[in-house]
């Protein structure tokens, strides 16, 4: 899986701070926090018919992220959805747009890790970009990394960190097998969740995800866990071994930037019949019902 370019985005305007740009002259300092040790945080939003899906929610951890990194300054919300919709307005766009916000420490008067060398800052990067959603919806194949997400006693899921490597690394290996993407195993050797997306289950008619002791607590995936319960499919959130993923009826995935998505092989077994099965779809169209009734006006 490798997305391709979308002829529409070749002059974007971005927001840089508060100032509009096209694409080919957005900059930030060689000093800025993100440059000198990843020291920032994100979230990826979607725009759906000029609503933005449970953007009160991704705003809320976005501040949770940067309060547990004790930045000093965090902008409010309506600062940000200001700029996500200056942004918006600047592109002309309302729909089939995903929006990724980057909120750095800031700069530093001299290179080095210390936040006391934070001299300005917060600083806002608002990217919106037409995007679909990015998975196959006929299904993807998954390989296991060697790459194991870490406990909270190492650096906690919770805080939603532009420290990406082992993503990307994970990634790195699911490209080298000739997969979509790459599971990953908690420290303890139960699924956390893909390099990118979190994973659901189903079993014996049971809905099933892992718990987010060693990843994010998806908003996408809260959102299927409310959609399973008011549609009476009983779901559990636990440990679940790689066995028990290899051995499933269905797998599927969640995650802003690809939504819903079956999974038809892990590690070269075929989950299920490999087609998507019928919970996958109930879900998957449960989903598309709700992106397109809620959210929050932006355009």
């Amino acid at each position: 899986m490798l997305q391709a370019f979308d002829e529409r985005n070749r002059d974007l305007i971005v927001s840089v701070g508060g100032h509009l740009t096209h694409r080919s002259r957005a900059s930030i300092s060689p000093f800025d926090s993100s440059v000198q040790g990843g020291d920032a945080v994100w979230e990826g939003l979607r725009l759906y018919a000029g609503r933005i899906f449970r953007l009160d929610e991704h705003l809320a951890r976005l501040r949770r992220s940067a309060q547990a990194l004790a930045f000093e300054k965090i902008p409010s919300d309506e600062e940000i959805t200001d700029q996500i919709k200056a942004t918006l307005l600047a592109n002309g766009m309302t729909d089939s747009v995903h929006i990724r916000l980057t909120l750095t420490r800031g700069e530093k008067i001299t290179s080095g890790m210390d936040p006391r060398l934070n001299t300005s800052g917060p600083l806002l990067i608002v990217l919106a970009e037409y995007k679909q959603p990015v998975y196959d919806l006929s299904g993807i194949r998954l390989i296991t990394s060697s790459v194991r997400r870490p406990s909270p006693d190492c650096l906690d899921p919770k805080i939603h960190h532009n420290n990406l490597l082992p993503s990307i690394l994970a990634k790195i290996e699911a490209n080298v097998a000739g997969a979509d993407d790459a599971v990953m195993l908690d420290h303890r050797g139960f699924v956390a969740e893909t390099n990118a997306t979190h994973l659901f289950l189903v079993s014996g008619g049971r809905l099933g995800t892992p718990t987010a002791a060693a990843c994010p607590e998806g908003i996408t995936r809260a959102a299927v866990l409310s959609l399973a319960l008011d549609a009476g499919l009983p779901c559990d959130v636990a440990d679940f071994s790689l066995s028990q993923f290899h051995a499933a009826d269905e797998v599927f995935v969640t995650g802003t930037m690809g939504g819903l998505a079956p999974v038809t092989a892990i590690d070269g077994r075929t989950i299920g019949d490999g087609s998507p099965g019928p919970v996958t779809r109930q879900l998957m169209g449960l989903f598309a019902e709700l992106v397109a009734r809620s959210g929050t006006d932006v355009v």
